[in-house]
């Protein structure tokens, strides 16, 4: 098998991996809106602290979905390895 098309699967495979850094940011995003919604049931009169409090929460943890997208991007159109690769074959 040829060198070049491994390190372009292996890159693949890591995009994969890193998409499902998306899916486990959906999960805790829906536990954190889970507790904000309970804690509002429980004290009404701190919704508005509760509610600030999630989003802030929320914008945090979507920075780790964002970046997971950007690696993903980065390792399927720009991959660094492939240039790696290819600079130390062509001699």
């Amino acid at each position: 098998m040829d060198p070049l098309a491994i390190v372009i699967a292996a890159g693949q495979i890591a995009a994969a991996l890193v998409v499902l850094n998306g899916v486990a940011t959906a999960i805790g995003q829906g536990k954190i809106a889970a507790a904000a919604i309970e804690a509002m049931a429980r004290q009404p009169e701190s919704a508005g602290t509760v509610r600030g409090t999630m989003l802030l929460t929320l914008g945090v943890a979507e920075t780790s979905a964002i970046y997971g997208l950007f690696i993903s991007f980065l390792l399927l159109f720009a991959n660094p390895l492939v240039a790696i690769y290819l600079a130390n074959t062509v001699r």
